[in-house]
């Protein structure tokens, strides 16, 4: 662009923010959008009328295609578009005085011929027949596309009332682009024809990943209603189609057949004003799969045999953010552990030293090719804590939830102070002589609460094994121990806005056997802790979870990183087989011992991202 018209164009954009924002302030409507805004509004008479374009405000955002910038179509950003052939082009080629046209034909031809047939044809994503000068082609349905992201940035203002996971799932900072109502093209599976055919849909509802789709025509007839993961290949925006040379085809059912004989002017009709996926939508999923984390790094992780200590271990795969862990000193690979790229059971080499943790130090003294340190950047950063005035002190009493047993919240002591805000925490009446399961909690983790945190929330607290002074009385216990409960202000006190509602499915790790994703249902909610239960499991193998915990996933993670998921299980048809975990014995039903395929979640309470 020439620089009078990129500065015409800059001066522009700022008045309309300007005049948006102040229009949008008077009324209040700061986090909120109107939908029946006058720039989307349309109407038509019959399939046969004229179909119109809305008009598409001067506000709307950049679009890049094949390399090339534009903007739509107020002629004054130094771009034009032909309102005859579609033709994008340099706005000082454009013909006559209001640059509405490529060329005197298009001028002529607009006057004679009907607008819908130049509509239709770009629908189609046929060349344009006019000569001019010109960058891109752009058709009708590129136009609707452009429209449709204007409205959904409208829509992403909108404060979410859903749950919200982690932010580094894959796509977890730009799930605004989806919404009900959202038109995409899929494969049409009910064409009746040898080749791959697709169709228009609309999104009906949102559930995690997943969505349910109508196609296009249904109208009210949910009966052809269909899950998908929206985040798939064959999930396209609207206009691919035309682009790529792909037929769109409807469904064959009698249904919609008798509704309509001309399925272009239906379509030019059902599209004007709906929304699409951004252009670039299936760059930004592929963008969000990828993982800093590579395999041969090294990495300080939690030893899954002694609890207070760390050992190296070397990255040996990454599924979706997922990692899973070799203890540097096995050979053959076995003695592995699992566990998010963000989890806090993880730290660059040479954390545990600067902060005064045990380590257990590596009999091996020759690295691998291609072993390297995982650089500190990588892993999830912790608040930072003041520890110079009023501190958490060794022998203070608390509540945390139990390392060994995550369904429940115990009494539990402070034994050790570390440095940057980290403490060493024991469970009481619990313990290990020699230390060897105390747990490492930094002191803003959403595990560990002040004492009556339990009582306060009406959550059964675990006393200590074998006290016998039931129920158990905090003033009582402090009393007979000569202990201090940790003062509530020290601990972290900041509840998000979470979103998660009691009922909603999800996709859960199993924290005991954390190599298993297994489906799951939030049960209860205190603050920012959600009770997991895993579907077709007993109660007593619940978990506390936090809200932001990297170890929860939409509905549909599984299927889009390529991990298994564990599948409901079916009581009475497992055996309960007991394992040894760091001196503690428990009955654990092995959840790994019945494969399935992945089946859908049920189709009633589901987790949106």
């Amino acid at each position: 662009l020439a620089l009078s018209d990129t500065i015409l164009f800059l001066l522009q954009a700022e008045r309309t923010v300007r005049s948006e924002r102040k229009r949008r302030d008077s009324f209040g409507m700061f986090d909120g959008y109107d939908s029946c805004s006058e720039d989307s509004s349309s109407s038509s008479s019959s399939e046969d009328s004229d179909e119109e374009v809305p008009s598409l405000p001067a506000s709307l955002p950049i679009i890049k295609t094949n390399g090339q910038v534009y903007t739509y179509p107020d002629g004054k950003a130094g771009m034009a578009t032909c309102e005859m052939c579609g033709m994008v082009g340099v706005r000082d080629a454009f013909y006559s005085k209001t640059k509405r046209f490529c060329s005197v034909s298009c001028s002529r031809s607009y006057s004679s011929n009907s607008k819908k047939a130049s509509i239709l044809a770009r629908l189609q994503g046929k060349p344009p027949t006019k000569k001019a000068k010109v960058l891109q082609k752009q058709p009708l349905m590129a136009k609707l596309a452009a429209y449709a992201q204007y409205q959904a940035n409208q829509q992403n203002q909108v404060k979410s009332k859903t749950g919200k996971f982690h932010v580094k799932v894959p796509m977890g900072t730009s799930w605004g682009d989806l919404a009900e109502g959202v038109r995409v093209e899929v494969p049409n599976t009910d064409s009746g024809l040898p080749v791959k055919v697709y169709w228009i849909a609309g999104v009906i509802k949102l559930a995690g990943f997943k969505a349910l789709l109508r196609y296009e025509g249904f109208d009210g007839d949910s009966g052809r209603d269909f899950w998908c993961n929206i985040c798939v290949p064959d999930i396209h925006p609207v206009g691919w189609c035309a682009a790529g040379g792909k037929p769109l085809v409807p469904p064959k059912c009698k249904t919609i057949q008798h509704k309509c004989t001309n399925w272009k002017a239906f379509l030019v009709k059902c599209l004007t004003g709906a929304k699409t996926l951004p252009i670039d939508f299936s760059t930004k999923v592929q963008q969000s799969m990828q993982f800093p984390f590579k395999k041969l790094m090294r990495v300080e992780v939690v030893d899954k045999t002694h609890l207070c200590r760390t050992r190296v271990a070397l990255v040996e795969q990454v599924i979706g953010g997922r990692l899973r862990l070799v203890y540097e000193e096995c050979e053959d690979g076995s003695d592995d552990f699992w566990c998010h790229m963000y989890s806090p059971l993880i730290h660059s080499i040479g954390w545990s030293r600067g902060i005064g943790h045990r380590f257990k130090r590596s009999d091996v003294s020759k690295k691998l090719d291609g072993q390297v340190d995982a650089p500190g950047q990588l892993f999830a950063k912790v608040k930072d804590v003041d520890q110079s005035g009023e501190w958490f002190k060794d022998g203070m009493k608390l509540e945390a939830i139990d390392p060994l047993n995550l369904s429940a919240i115990c009494i539990a002591t402070v034994r050790k102070v570390l440095a940057d805000g980290y403490l060493m925490i024991g469970i009481d009446g619990s313990e290990a002589a020699d230390g060897s399961d105390w747990f490492c909690y930094h002191s803003t983790s959403p595990s560990i609460f002040p004492a009556g945190f339990c009582e306060i929330n009406t959550i059964e607290l675990t006393p200590p094994r074998g006290y016998t002074k039931l129920p158990f009385r905090w003033f009582d216990y402090l009393r007979e121990t000569g202990s201090v409960a940790a003062p509530v202000k020290l601990f972290n006190k900041e509840v998000p806005n979470h979103g998660f509602r009691p009922g909603m499915k999800l996709e859960a790790v199993d924290l005991m056997e954390p190599r298993l994703v297994c489906v799951a249902t939030v049960t209860r909610i205190v603050h920012r802790l959600l009770r997991i239960h895993f579907d077709g499991w007993e109660d007593e193998y619940d978990q506390w979870v936090d809200c932001e915990s990297p170890d929860l996933y939409p509905v549909g993670w599984c299927q889009l990183t390529g991990y298994q998921l564990q599948p409901p299980a079916v009581l009475g048809e497992l055996h309960s087989p007991r394992f040894l975990l760091c001196g503690h014995l428990y009955s654990h039903q092995n959840r790994a011992l019945k494969q399935s395929q992945n089946s859908p979640t049920p189709d009633r309470i589901f987790v949106p991202v």
